[in-house]
C-alpha cells in the first residue's frame, strides 16, 4: 500500500459545496486531492464533537465527496455545518473494490450505500466495464444519486419496499434475475449488512465473486484501537477491509447476525428467540 492510500496525518479542509440529496441526506464536496479508491474511507473530525469513519462517495484527484445521512449525534452535527466551515480528515484508509478493464460488474446498493457505489460505478465506466446498478430503498423519498448514476450511462434498476418507484420489494429479487440472464465477473455491494449478506449468498449460489463493504464501529481507522475486530478472527476491518470477499465473510458467525456498539456489546439485527 502506498503512502497516498495510508496517510495518518490530520488535514483541516473547508467545505466547498453542500448538495441536499433528500430530507435526511447531504453530500459534502471538498477541494482536496484525496487520491481515494472506491470502497475506501476517511476519518472525519468535527472539533468539539467526535471523529467518525465515512465512505468516500467520489474522488478524482482534485476534489472528493462524502455523503452523510442524519442518523445520530455526529451526523446531525455534520448537517449543521455550512459552506466554508472546516473539518478535519485522515485517510484514505482501507481496501477497495478491484475493477478490471472491460468486466461485467453488478453493483448492489441499499440506502445511503448508494453513494460509495456511485464512485465504484464511475471508475468501472472509466475502465470500459459493462455496469448494472441495482438500487434499493424503503421508498422514493429516500432514494439518492439517481440522476448522477443515470448520467454515467449504466443500466439502473430500482426497488423500493413500498413500490413507490421501480419494483416493489427487495433489490435482491432483481439481482437474482440479472445473475440468471448473463455472465457476470463480479458483484460489489454496500448498504445494510442484512441486505449485503443476502447479496453474498445469491452471488455464491450463482458462482459469482462478490465483494462487500463491511461496516464496523471504528475509533482510530489505522489498526490501533482494535474496536473493529471481527469476532472469532481478530482481523481488523480498518486494515483487512472494509471491502472483503464474500468467500471469506460467509464463514464468519457474526456476519448478518449482529454488530457491536461503542461499548463492544452485541446488537442483534433480529430479535433472538430461545
Amino acid at each position: 500500500m502506498d503512502m497516498k492510500s495510508f496517510d495518518t496525518r490530520f488535514r483541516i479542509i473547508r467545505i466547498k459545496k453542500i448538495i441536499r440529496e433528500n430530507d435526511v441526506t447531504n453530500t459534502y464536496i471538498f477541494d482536496y486531492p484525496l487520491f481515494a479508491k472506491p470502497g475506501q474511507f476517511v476519518m472525519v473530525w468535527i472539533p468539539g464533537v467526535d471523529e467518525k469513519p465515512m465512505s468516500v462517495a467520489f474522488s478524482d484527484g482534485r476534489e472528493f465527496w462524502i455523503t452523510v445521512c442524519k442518523v445520530g449525534g455526529f451526523s446531525s452535527s455534520m448537517h449543521e455545518l455550512k459552506v466554508g466551515d472546516k473539518i478535519g480528515i485522515r485517510g484514505p484508509f482501507g481496501t477497495h473494490y478491484e475493477i478490471g478493464n472491460g468486466q461485467k460488474i453488478v453493483l448492489v446498493a441499499g440506502g445511503y450505500g448508494v453513494a460509495p457505489m456511485y464512485f465504484a460505478a464511475h471508475e468501472a465506466v472509466s475502465a470500459g466495464c459493462n455496469v448494472d446498478f441495482l438500487m434499493g430503498a424503503r421508498n422514493k423519498d429516500l432514494l439518492i444519486y439517481t440522476h448522477k448514476i443515470l448520467g454515467l450511462g449504466v443500466n439502473l434498476q430500482i426497488a423500493t419496499d413500498d413500490g413507490s418507484v421501480g419494483v416493489k420489494g427487495y433489490i435482491t429479487k432483481i439481482l437474482e434475475e440479472v445473475l440468471g440472464k448473463s455472465k457476470v465477473d463480479k458483484v460489489f455491494t454496500c448498504g445494510p449488512e442484512v441486505m449485503m449478506k443476502a447479496v453474498g449468498e445469491i452471488s455464491f449460489a450463482k458462482k459469482v465473486s462478490c465483494y462487500i463493504s463491511v461496516e464496523k464501529y471504528m475509533k482510530c481507522g489505522i489498526g490501533v484501537c482494535g474496536q473493529c475486530a471481527i469476532d472469532d478472527t481478530g482481523d481488523l476491518v480498518c486494515k483487512k477491509g472494509p471491502v472483503m470477499s464474500w468467500d471469506y465473510l460467509r464463514k464468519l458467525p457474526e456476519v448478518g447476525q449482529y454488530h457491536r456498539d461503542a461499548q463492544g456489546k452485541k446488537q442483534y439485527f433480529f430479535k433472538k428467540t430461545i
